[in-house]
């Protein structure tokens, strides 16, 4: 496992670079939930369990993490990518390879050791490859789930990432974050039920884990293909709309591209030059016109 080397100075200036770029090539970013998810980062520290659908997405990890919900973020992730990009290491990023059961073990605990308060952030792209966002079932690993229950102080909400063309020159950036998902059990916790002064007969630790785990990790996959649904049903509401609404299901603007002064005289020019200024006969093969009997 590699661990992060997060540099303050570097942070700051790389995500307002992530921020330029995502601004320079989006004409809109629209988001629901960032508000709900900052207050409660202030009470707790955060699992945030994401899709991964674009090479964008953690550059839209790294905004949403000092400028939407400033929070101390990190994020894990390959460990051959951060090696290739180790500047990453330097915004928070620690590799792990997905292949080595110690070394997927070594990333949960170090994980864990990261949510030990309030406004720290680890962020999970729980599906372990790029996959589109349309894709059903997205195919999660256990490892967030995994994560959650060893974290115990931490809060674990689904995350949804979408990016749309549309009738716009420029892609839309949508950005779900949905309400907290149940943890799975810790080790060595049991669950009571109803007016139980304490659990029964347990099964054997390990079992009972592997069970939970699974458990949580397929509840964290509807959470976030919830959203994902909820991102669809909002592009629905606005197909052929020449302009978005200011609210659609909660989505509201974080950004929105003013539209290019010389693009749009360019357009005019363009229409004003080419436009007949008489009005066309129809021509028939071999040079007759269509006007004739």
């Amino acid at each position: 496992m590699i661990p992060a080397r997060k540099h303050r100075w570097f942070n700051a200036w790389f995500a307002a670079h992530a921020r330029a770029r995502i601004h320079g090539t989006f004409g809109a970013v629209l988001a629901r939930g960032v508000d709900a998810a900052r207050a409660l980062a202030a009470e707790a520290p955060l699992l945030l369990v994401v899709n991964h659908c674009s090479w964008w997405d953690p550059l839209v990890v790294l905004h949403a993490s000092q400028h939407l919900l400033g929070v101390d973020g990190h994020a894990m992730m390959d460990a051959d990518n951060l090696r290739r990009l180790p500047f990453f290491a330097l915004v928070g990023a620690f590799g792990v390879d997905l292949d080595l059961p110690s070394d997927g073990t070594a990333a949960i605990r170090y994980a864990a050791r990261l949510l030990d308060r309030p406004g720290r952030a680890v962020w999970i792209f729980a599906q372990g490859r790029e996959r589109p966002s349309d894709e059903r079932p997205l195919g999660f690993r256990a490892g967030a789930a995994q994560i959650a229950r060893v974290a115990r102080r931490a809060r674990v909400l689904p995350v949804a990432l979408r990016y749309e063309f549309a009738g716009e020159e420029r892609p839309r950036l949508y950005l779900a974050i949905g309400e907290p998902v149940a943890a799975p059990l810790g080790p060595g916790e049991a669950e009571r039920g109803p007016g139980e002064a304490g659990p029964g007969p347990r099964e054997p630790e390990a079992g009972r884990g592997a069970r939970d785990t699974e458990a949580a990790s397929a509840a964290q996959e509807v959470a976030v293909t919830a959203e994902l649904d909820r991102i669809q049903r909002a592009i629905r509401k606005v197909a052929g709309a020449k302009d978005l609404p200011l609210d659609v299901d909660g989505f509201q603007y974080i950004h929105r591209a003013k539209p290019s002064v010389v693009g749009q005289a360019a357009e005019r020019l363009l229409a004003h030059w080419t436009r007949p200024r008489e009005p066309l006969t129809p021509r028939l093969p071999g040079g007759g016109r269509g006007d004739r009997s």
